[in-house]
């Protein structure tokens, strides 16, 4: 049974004593007794997919008191939810679209994470809209009409913040001139703009947050188990009753590698990859209704000192838009918006993503940034529900709940910042199957880490005191646990060199590193580097400097010898330069076949959008 849980009539209570932190944590021995659960009990619900909606719909079920577990293939958010342009954001461009109803859902859902859910998380971050300069006085009433058009752009905004919000947390705009614009962004081309509107959006750690919820699912009980990849479903009729799961840290020829697992509704929260569920209902003659097209989004992360600037920028281009995002020391540049049809689980940057993003930024900084400044790349997948528009950046950002067939469910389309509207949409459809039930309860339920948050950051300094590390540092803990620092600060009390830096990244403490093994789940090294943390494209090293380091660190919790650390190190780091190799490539197939080099961490081989879909069979009973 899952750590401080307690079996009875109604399914899992949490014992009082035990707190939700120590109830929710992914620790190894969770792992082990939860895949002993997948075995041998039925659940009311099953979710396939731990990136956001996925996590988002084990909490939903959770919350509802339904007895849940959640597999995920490889590791939490480790695919499109870990690889955004990282912003809780109500999608201003919608407005223009007229699509009010997109607006309304997402500024709703952004004041409540920013406010209620998820505070120690999402944070205010600002952004100018630049105003573009004219040509002499025959321009005036065009740059009057501009200002006037995105200022009533942003002033709807903020009003439907203000309406819908459910508690606004974050400032109103304002108008600025262009010396008002260029004071505050000292790197804007006096001869590029006319003056700018400054407004604010929410940012957060994506990935950080999926493992959030993934871990307050288990705080109500959840089985939540990674690298354990769904190969098939099963079946008694035309009924799904659940679905063959496969260990993928199982040992090699190991009997217990494969099992099934019994489930009255199966939820398939599988983003990009939708399509391979559809492909398991082939045999039957099913058609799910539902087609999932993947666009390619690039991020260029350049050092905080190549722009001056104290906000972000958001530029308009000619297919879609380009945000410049502050990041702590650093600046992501973003993003890209094109077909991918290729392998989908290492989307793949080219030189012609970045030169495409540099080019589309030089416009308006009197700098401009080259190659040499970029510290990170990474790429990630949108999935858009597909239609008839020729551009991915036309296709619906909406999702859509399906029932292809009794007892499953497919959720897809959306966006990120909505991720509990889906999963509490999908959620609805399953406890209508299952007889009735609770109504979503997750808008009114803090994450793990929020409760206490804002005590926690007045008293930050007297936290530092008492735990002798500077103020900095519970600052920095704080805006990525939350209440749940006090648990890292444990660690450093009892363990004292995990208050040293991690070599290579020093913003990062060694209990960081532990803490993501002990208990975020976090198995591989490229967990902890790439997910848990972003060393993987905050530094210019791109971890390489962090990586041995790391490994000692994760090895002395997962119990790792000597040859398993190396392994792991050597596989990181080819991983690292297979990323390099494709980003020199001139299009996306040679910078797919580049990334494809190098073998999944997990073990099996990367999904190539049908090449082995083989695998994902149908098992009838």
């Amino acid at each position: 049974m899952p750590t401080g849980w307690q079996g009875g009539y109604g399914g899992w209570v949490r014992d009082p004593n035990v707190s939700r932190s120590v109830a929710g944590q992914l620790s190894p021995i969770r792992r082990a007794a939860d895949l002993r659960r997948l075995r041998a009990e039925r659940f009311d619900v099953l979710v396939i997919g731990g990136g956001v909606t996925g996590a988002g719909a084990a909490l939903d079920a959770a919350s509802r008191g339904l007895k849940v577990a959640l597999v995920e293939a490889r590791d939490l958010a480790s695919g499109t939810s870990s690889r955004s342009s990282k912003l809780i954001h109500g999608g201003l461009r919608y407005l223009e679209q007229l699509e009010f109803h997109l607006v309304h859902e997402a500024l709703t859902e952004r004041g409540l994470l920013a406010t209620r859910l998820a505070p120690h998380l999402v944070r205010p971050v600002p952004f100018l809209v630049p105003l573009p300069a004219g040509r002499g006085l025959r321009d005036v009433p065009a740059r009057v009409f501009r200002r006037s058009y995105y200022g009533a752009g942003v002033a709807a905004y903020d009003a439907f913040a203000g309406l819908f919000g459910g508690g606004r947390g974050m400032p109103l705009h304002r108008h600025l001139t262009r010396e008002g614009a260029r004071r505050i962004f000292p790197s804007l081309r006096a001869d590029a703009l006319a003056g700018a509107i400054r407004y604010y959006d929410g940012q957060v750690d994506d990935a950080r947050l999926v493992v959030t919820l993934a871990r307050t699912a288990a705080s109500l009980g959840a089985t939540v188990v990674s690298s354990a990849r769904a190969v098939g479903l099963i079946r008694q009729a035309r009924e799904v009753t659940g679905v063959r799961v496969r260990d993928l840290e199982a040992p090699p020829g190991s009997p217990d590698a494969e099992f099934e697992v019994q489930a009255r509704t199966v939820i398939a929260a599988t983003g990009v990859w939708s399509d391979d569920m559809s492909r398991m209902l082939n045999d039957v003659g099913l058609r799910p209704g539902i087609r999932v097209r993947a666009s390619k989004g690039v991020h260029l992360v350049v050092p905080r000192s190549a722009i001056t600037g104290e906000t972000g920028l958001i530029l308009r281009t000619a297919t879609s838009v380009l945000f410049v995002i502050p990041w702590g020391g650093h600046w992501i540049i973003g993003t890209t918006d094109t077909d991918w049809r290729l392998d989908r689980s290492h989307p793949a940057a080219s030189a012609r993503d970045i030169d495409y993003l540099l080019q589309q930024v030089n416009t308006v900084l009197d700098r401009p940034l080259t190659t040499a400044d970029i510290e990170g790349v990474y790429a990630g997948l949108r999935p858009l529900l597909a239609g008839e528009a020729d551009s991915t950046s036309k296709l619906s950002r909406e999702h859509a709940v399906f029932e292809p067939m009794l007892g499953l469910l497919l959720v897809a389309g959306g966006k990120y910042t909505t991720y509990r509207v889906m999963a509490s949409d999908v959620v609805d459809r399953a406890v209508r199957r299952l007889g009735g039930g609770r109504a979503s309860r997750t808008a009114d339920l803090p994450l793990l880490g929020a409760d206490g948050y804002a005590a926690l950051w007045r008293d930050r300094a007297d936290l530092a005191r008492r735990h002798g590390v500077p103020v900095g540092v519970v600052e920095h803990l704080l805006e990525r646990y939350g209440n749940l620092t006090l648990d890292l600060l444990a660690l450093v009390d009892a363990e004292p060199l995990l208050a040293s830096p991690l070599a290579g990244a020093p913003e990062y403490l060694a209990a960081e590193v532990a803490y993501a093994a002990r208990a975020e789940g976090a198995l591989h090294l490229e967990d902890v580097l790439t997910r848990r943390t972003r060393i993987s494209f905050e530094t210019s090293h791109r971890g390489l400097e962090s990586a041995e380091h790391a490994a000692e660190l994760m090895g002395a919790v997962l119990g790792w010898d000597a040859a398993t650390r190396a392994a792991e190190v050597e596989h990181y780091r080819a991983r690292v330069e297979a990323e390099r190799r494709s980003q020199l490539m001139p299009d996306d197939a040679g910078a797919d076949a580049a990334r494809l080099g190098v073998p999944d961490a997990r073990g099996y081989a990367a999904d190539r959008g049908g090449d082995d879909q083989a695998e994902l069979r149908s098992t009838a009973r």
